[in-house]
């Protein structure tokens, strides 16, 4: 038995370190399909965080409409229930943008999952909800600063063509803000990707999640883990150079 022990740890001292690495990326990846555990955490990874996004983006703008409208008229409108009711909807969407940025998101998915959604299953449907309400708050601000960053001679303007106000904000202040807020959005898709590695908490199976499971079943963690962080960081670069890109065309168009 000894002598047995003794050859095996001889032929493992004798393997070499490519050989090493090759049965390391097998065990890994190869047996029993165990990158299938990332490359369908991918799916659910960018299906997360495109619509997450598009929910950010809706409430983003519901939220910046308000804000900028009570910042910009409330001071001069006249008494009334209009006057009310925009006050009322400030206030509601200063308490959205305080709660959801001053907590942590991992702490806003867990309180939808096991809380609020605690009946239901549906695992992709609460991190969309989560994740989007999240975003929602950050995309509020950075189309806010765009509505605020517009000439109020834009909003005079509209009004001359016989516009009202919300026709002056769908036709001419939304285009110009968003031109101006595309690469800060494009920025906060990013992060986004980046902040949807939390999903495991809730036990959705996503990239982060997947490269975990593969960790779990070949007490490995090196190549798995290593594996989930060049995704992240390719899908971040291509991205990132989209959005340089972006950026770029926009400054030439404004020449």
């Amino acid at each position: 038995m000894n002598s047995l022990l003794l050859a095996l740890m001889a032929d493992s001292g004798n393997q070499s370190w490519f050989d090493k690495t090759k049965d390391d990326f097998v065990n890994n990846f190869i047996t029993d399909d165990r990158y299938m555990y990332i490359v369908n955490g991918l799916k659910i990874t960018l299906q997360v965080t495109f619509f997450a996004l598009l929910l950010g983006i809706v409430l983003g703008i519901i939220m910046a409409i308000i804000r900028s409208t009570h910042d910009k008229t409330v001071a001069t409108m006249r008494p009334g229930i209009g006057k009310f009711l925009l006050k009322v909807l400030n206030a509601i969407a200063q308490v959205y943008l305080t709660v959801v940025r001053g907590t942590p998101v991992v702490v806003q998915l867990m309180i939808a999952y096991y809380i609020i959604f605690a009946a239901s299953n549906n695992k992709v449907g609460i991190a969309i909800l989560a994740f989007g309400i999240n975003s929602g708050a950050y995309v509020a601000e950075i189309i806010r600063s765009g509505i605020m960053s517009i000439d109020n001679g834009q909003f005079e303007a509209g009004r001359s063509l016989g516009f009202n106000y919300a026709q002056t904000m769908i036709y001419i202040i939304i285009p110009q803000a968003f031109k101006n807020v595309l690469p800060a959005l494009a920025n906060e898709f990013i992060v986004l990707l980046k902040e949807t590695s939390v999903s495991g908490y809730v036990g959705l199976q996503d990239m982060s999640r997947g490269g975990d499971i593969i960790r779990s079943r070949t007490y490995s963690a090196f190549m798995p883990l290593i594996a989930v962080a060049i995704i992240y960081l390719v899908i971040v670069m291509f991205f990132s150079k989209l959005v340089a890109i972006l950026e770029r065309r926009l400054r030439n168009n404004e020449r």
